[in-house]
């Protein structure tokens, strides 16, 4: 199974495999998100989910409760559970 992803404000898209972070699933088709640690403790990627919902794959990301509850989440350790729309403005795709 896979989900849609759109990243705003760029409207880049790209397709996330369940069992697949995000971060792997955009590098898969050229689209580069910040990222530094990619193991859910330093932020680089630190984004906001607008419509659609994803779990992380490790139990205490660095993501306070109260941030989780405004939809913030690392796409280093995050695994989309619909289709997503999220907020990323450094996005590009690796031919920009």
């Amino acid at each position: 199974m896979s989900y849609s992803v759109l990243i705003q404000p760029s409207g880049l898209r790209f397709n996330a495999e369940a069992g697949r972070s995000l971060l792997r699933a955009a590098e898969d088709v050229g689209v580069v998100l910040p990222s530094s640690c990619r193991n859910g403790t330093c932020r680089t990627c630190l984004c906001q989910v607008r419509e659609g919902s994803v779990v992380h794959t490790i139990e205490w990301p660095g993501v306070t409760r109260e941030e989780r509850a405004e939809g913030w989440i690392l796409p280093c350790v995050a695994e989309a559970r619909s289709d997503i729309v999220i907020d990323v403005p450094l996005a590009a795709s690796f031919g920009d």
